[in-house]
């Protein structure tokens, strides 16, 4: 057999995989448990997230990142807390140590990713209620051949552009034409081959990359944005927590959730 037919005969990777970054603490949601740990409806965040990518037909993998000192503790979350109402078969999940910085993270959590995953799924563990249609929308446009495909919403707000000052007025520099804005959410995809190379090529300082879409950006390769939804807000402050409750419990009520 040639290297042309050898090539042939041996498929392509096609798999696609979530990776959710969860080591992180959560400091805003105030003491206590890390943020990927506290509760939405007696089930823990985390677990909310790991289900919501699970539910896509498109995922078959999940690499959650624990804190270096909480991977055994987060395997044994799942023992109790199993994915079976979304067919846990289909689905496997994988626990993995993170890093310092979230960049970090999601960077160990790709490279322990197999080698026949082609399209990759980033998720934030703290937007527990993010839709199945907008998992598998984002999927769907990076096996388009999208390089990398962001959820996003219209802003409903004015935005101003400020020059920060510390503890006094900050005067406006720009108002910033609402109708071009868009915020991002989460699950953000990628072909893989590219979030690999801008996890590699991209270095930021300090607390590093929050938005892996930014690293393809600095790339210079093209970020398209598709549909988000309103019930995938990030869970970051106290009241937040409130909101998914309601939430979960509307969903619980009207389509046994």
């Amino acid at each position: 057999m040639s290297d042309r037919d050898a090539a042939q005969a041996t498929p392509a990777p096609s798999r696609t995989a979530a990776v959710i970054p969860a080591a992180g603490r959560g400091v805003r949601l105030g003491p206590g448990a890390p943020k990927a740990l506290r509760a939405v409806g007696g089930t823990p965040m985390l677990v909310h997230a790991v289900r919501a990518m699970a539910a896509s037909r498109a995922v078959s993998l999940v690499v959650v990142v624990a804190p270096p000192d909480g991977v055994a503790e987060v395997r044994a979350l799942f023992d109790a807390y199993p994915l079976a109402d979304h067919d846990s078969t289909r689905t496997d999940v994988q626990v993995v140590a993170g890093g310092e910085t979230r960049q970090e993270s999601v960077r160990l959590g790709l490279a322990a990713l197999p080698a026949d995953v082609a399209t990759v799924l980033v998720h934030d563990a703290a937007r527990p209620l993010v839709p199945v249609d907008v998992v598998d929308a984002v999927a769907a446009a990076v096996r388009a051949g999208a390089p990398a495909v962001v959820p996003a919403l219209p802003l409903a707000d004015t935005v101003k552009q400020v020059e920060p000052r510390t503890g006094e007025p900050e005067p406006v520099v720009a108002t910033p034409e609402r109708a071009l804005l868009r915020a991002v959410q989460t699950p953000q995809g990628f072909a893989r081959a590219v979030l690999a190379e801008a996890h590699e090529k991209v270095a930021l300082e300090g607390e590093g990359a929050t938005d892996d879409a930014g690293m393809v950006e600095r790339l210079g390769l093209p970020v398209v944005v598709v549909p988000g939804h309103e019930e995938a807000f990030k869970v970051t402050r106290p009241l937040d927590l409130v909101l998914a409750e309601a939430v979960l419990a509307r969903r619980r009520a009207n389509d046994g959730f």
